[in-house]
């Protein structure tokens, strides 16, 4: 690895004071400055250019610097960014609401806006914990997630999260426990997930699931007969289902959301990342007629006591909106489409080369699963990505690409060979073995 050219001098000052997201400030080299972005491509601060590989923790679906939703931008940032969603209204918010409830299948009429994927999941939590309590069924306060899951990193999403392998482990027993299960990939698994519904059903709210693909997990994928029996075990127990569709959802893999893929309607789910293109905070909650019912009443307390301070942010929700737009008038669909027949190809030669567990993908993701054994590789590859002009940030044991939809052929070749070429480096340089 070489030193590289002179950080800026914002970037040095600055590092004394800001503490970066999943970063162990001690032993991490200084983050890239970033001073531009078009399309896939990052400009660094030093005229370097990358080509983006992951858009921006999966959120610049439609690459960055798209004019109809900078145009977007600018046109309400104009007339008014923000005014609280309590007592007043503004037309971006409810559009987007309208527009929501059109693509979601089945019933998801009701759409509540935050600002995170995290607080988006936080919301349904509360939701199904008090629809039941409403209902006068004041015990269902707990819920179930599966193995190799992730919901987010607020207290009670890290509880949902895979206890050994997640994220959390250093706050286990901080935040309430949660039940565990495995996936019912088959039937054996299937009458395990039945037999804990069948004990817990009266403390239990809601199953949660990330449809056909656990991301930040590991990008681990499952068919859409997994979800169709989650489907009939919740009915079956009389048990809310919720989605959590922040990596899945809006496009990445190859329908609007992958409920529509599976043909499973949950009764909440959750929406986030790409909502905005990438561009501004926003994430919406969005729950079934069935779900809102339960909460009309002529009590206070049996309203939905949640409001950020940011909810239904008119400059966000302008944003959303020309994403939107933009499914539409440049199929983004069928670019994803593209972009699956592409990728797992492209990295199928890492197959068979040392230290590789697995290659596998859907819609606009590639995985490359590698048997990596310290954080001292980790940095090792995201740097050296970096050195070749790529900007791919593994983590866990994955080298994975979520790139933009419409990501030009050319910055997918070179994601690809890039990834291709810097595994038997890695390989190599770390001494493993096939």
């Amino acid at each position: 690895m070489t030193g590289g050219p002179k950080a800026p001098d914002w970037l040095t000052s600055g590092y004394e004071h800001i503490w970066l997201p999943y970063t162990q400030m001690q032993t991490a080299p200084l983050p890239q400055a970033a001073v531009a972005t078009e399309g896939s491509r990052i400009r660094l601060a030093d005229g370097r250019e990358l080509v983006d590989g992951v858009a921006s923790w999966w959120a610049a679906c439609h690459g960055y610097n798209h004019p109809h939703i900078v145009e977007a931008i600018r046109d309400q940032a104009a007339k008014m960014p923000h005014v609280m969603l309590a007592g007043l209204a503004n037309e971006p918010a409810f559009r987007l609401a309208e527009r929501l409830a059109e693509l979601t299948p089945g019933d998801g009429n009701r759409v509540f806006f935050s600002e995170s994927g995290s607080v988006a999941v936080e919301v349904a939590l509360k939701m199904a914990a008090q629809y039941w309590h409403n209902k006068g069924e004041t015990g269902r306060k707990k819920f179930l997630s599966f193995r190799g899951g992730y919901h987010g990193d607020t207290f009670a999403t890290m509880a949902l999260c895979d206890p050994v392998d997640g994220f959390h482990t250093a706050f286990r027993g901080v935040a309430p426990g949660q039940f565990i299960a495995d996936l019912p990939r088959d039937d054996e698994t299937e009458a395990a997930l039945d037999a804990i519904l069948e004990r817990e059903t009266p403390s239990l709210a809601a199953v949660i699931v990330e449809p056909l693909v656990q991301g930040a997990g590991g990008m681990l994928f499952h068919d859409r007969e997994v979800l169709a029996r989650i489907r009939r075990l919740c009915d079956a127990h009389g048990v809310l289902l919720i989605f959590d569709e922040i990596f899945s959802g809006l496009g990445r893999l190859g329908t609007l959301l992958a409920a529509e893929s599976a043909g499973v309607r949950p009764d909440i789910f959750t929406l986030s990342k790409t909502l905005t293109g990438g561009t501004l905070p926003l994430s919406a909650t969005l729950a079934s007629e069935a779900v809102f019912e339960a909460f009309q009443s002529d009590k206070l307390e049996h309203c939905l006591m949640h409001g950020p301070t940011f909810t239904g942010n008119a400059l966000a929700c302008a944003a959303a909106n020309a994403s939107l737009d933009l499914f539409a008038t440049e199929d983004r669909l069928s670019q994803v489409r593209a972009l699956e027949e592409t990728l797992v190809p492209a990295l199928e030669p890492c197959r068979d080369m040392p230290g590789v567990k697995d290659v596998r993908g859907r819609g606009a993701v590639g995985v490359v699963e590698l048997d990596i054994g310290s954080f001292e590789e980790l940095t090792w590859l995201r740097q050296r990505f970096i050195e070749d002009g790529v900007f791919i940030r593994p983590f866990g044991r994955i080298v994975y690409l979520t790139p933009a939809y419409n990501i030009p052929r050319d910055d997918v070749a070179r994601l690809c060979d890039a990834i291709v070429t810097i595994v038997p480096e890695w390989a190599a340089r770390f001494e493993k073995k096939k």
